[in-house]
């Protein structure tokens, strides 16, 4: 069955550096792209950036794209994303999402038939 695990989360201080890693299985990762999403306490779920099948990248913010890449290696069916200048404000769960759609312009923000577990990063001040 599809299975997403993320890891790679932890404690880190403010302007630090993380990467977090998604592995998937159960289906073929070269076909599908990946959505980074994040959540934190009493707050909705909120997009990261997503990876498409053929390497397009998208964030959902500028300031996102400004901190944050996504890259896949498909060889070892992972997907990165590494995050850069963190803040408190970046504290929270992170998980990855699929819906077995191939490119993000396909309503990525949307996605979510398939997730992992989560990783939990914490930003101290």
């Amino acid at each position: 069955q599809v299975q997403l695990v993320e890891s790679g989360g932890g404690l880190v201080q403010t302007g630090g550096s993380l990467r977090l890693s998604c592995v998937a299985s159960g289906f073929t990762l070269d076909y599908v792209g990946i959505g980074w999403f994040r959540q934190a306490p009493g707050k909705e779920r909120e997009g990261v950036a997503c990876i498409g099948n053929n390497g397009a990248t998208t964030h959902s913010s500028a300031a996102m794209a400004g901190r944050f890449s996504v890259s896949r290696d498909n060889a070892k069916k992972t997907i990165y994303l590494e995050m850069n200048s963190l803040e408190p404000e970046d504290t929270g769960e992170y998980y990855c999402v699929t819906n077995l759609r191939a490119r993000c312009e396909s309503g990525w923000l949307e996605w979510t038939r398939y997730r992992g577990q989560g990783t939990q990063v914490t930003v101290s001040s």
